[in-house]
């Protein structure tokens, strides 16, 4: 699986042999690749006329391009601040919540991206093909997908070691601009134009795998809760800065030598076993998440935290630890 940004052919449709040499040689004869470009037909089309666009048949013919739109902007934004707004109103019915629930979309959201992921996971797994995935720019969508898709195949990238490097080779360096989209809060009055929650999308669709195989990540809600936390508010340098560039030869921020890893912290013994799961048992398998409606839910555990005691749940969390120790 590769990733990329958009290739940028303008509206003069220009080639570039590099690239089309680069994906050549990726595929042997008589192999076919999947692109998967994260951006509607329409999306990519209107990309030429500001010097993007996409790859042309002609010039990769042992590719074929299949578009998969996913929010990454303005929308995602709105449709996060919408659902807070829901979660904190507790003054409304029911009926009238689920509909509010329904009309933010954020669990459409979810589906999207899971959704995408699991296509750019059986193209790999069970079409035995190369897969490349790119957006516009291949900070955003992009990552996203990919990471997902890692996880549904990767067994190591469910343990709570593999995760974290997951997190640091998709997203953090992968250029994920977290400065310009986790800048402010759901709460904000601010409307950023750059603010998206991409990488709150991706840990609530680890979360959603997390429910549907409770068994097979090693990590628990706790640390995706805890990552959200130090994404947008954090006393640590990981998720600083917009790119590696910046966090280490920045001339105001001087990252990685003024401030401590997140990781370090987490990996310290004390703190490693608060974020372990108790149920957790090797699952060598790929595991393949339901989209279904019914099967994707409301990350209650995040959405609902500051408005419902979560003291009956941590009590049986303690519980069922405590029981696997005792075995």
């Amino acid at each position: 699986m590769l990733r990329s940004s958009q290739p940028l052919t303008g509206p003069n449709r220009k080639r570039c042999r590099e690239d089309e040499m680069l994906l050549g040689t990726l595929l042997d004869e008589g192999e076919r690749g999947f692109i998967i470009d994260t951006r509607s037909a329409q999306a990519a089309k209107q990309a030429r006329m500001t010097g993007g666009g996409t790859e042309p048949k002609s010039s990769y013919p042992q590719w074929r391009r299949l578009h998969r739109p996913l929010e990454r902007g303005r929308p995602l934004q709105e449709s996060f601040i919408k659902l807070v707004e829901a979660c904190n109103d507790t003054s409304i019915n029911m009926d009238r919540w689920l509909s509010r629930l329904e009309s933010c979309r954020w669990l459409s959201h979810v589906k999207a991206a899971l959704s995408t992921a699991c296509l750019a996971a059986q193209c790999l797994d069970r079409e035995e093909a190369k897969v490349l995935v790119h957006g516009a720019e291949g900070t955003d969508t992009t990552l996203l997908v990919t990471a997902l898709a890692q996880v549904i195949l990767d067994p190591s990238c469910r343990t709570l070691t593999g995760f974290q490097g997951l997190l640091e080779r998709e997203w953090i360096e992968g250029g994920h601009p977290f400065h310009l989209r986790c800048a402010r809060s759901a709460y904000s009055h601010a409307r950023l134009k750059q603010e998206a929650p991409l990488f709150l999308l991706f840990l609530d669709c680890v979360w959603q795998l997390s429910r549907q195989f409770p068994f097979s990540l090693e990590f628990s809600e706790r640390l995706l809760l805890t990552l959200f936390d130090n994404a947008y508010a954090s006393a640590y340098g990981t998720f600083l800065c917009n790119n590696e560039k910046e966090r280490r030869v920045g001339c105001l921020c001087k990252v990685k030598e003024n401030t401590h890893s997140l990781w370090a912290w987490l990996n310290q013994p004390g703190e490693k076993k608060k974020y372990l799961n108790p149920l957790y048992s090797h699952n060598a398998l790929v595991i393949w998440p339901s989209v279904e409606p019914q099967s994707i839910q409301l990350w209650q555990g995040l959405f609902f935290r500051w408005i419902r005691s979560s003291q009956y749940l941590d009590e049986a969390w303690a519980e069922i630890q405590r029981l696997v120790e005792g075995n």
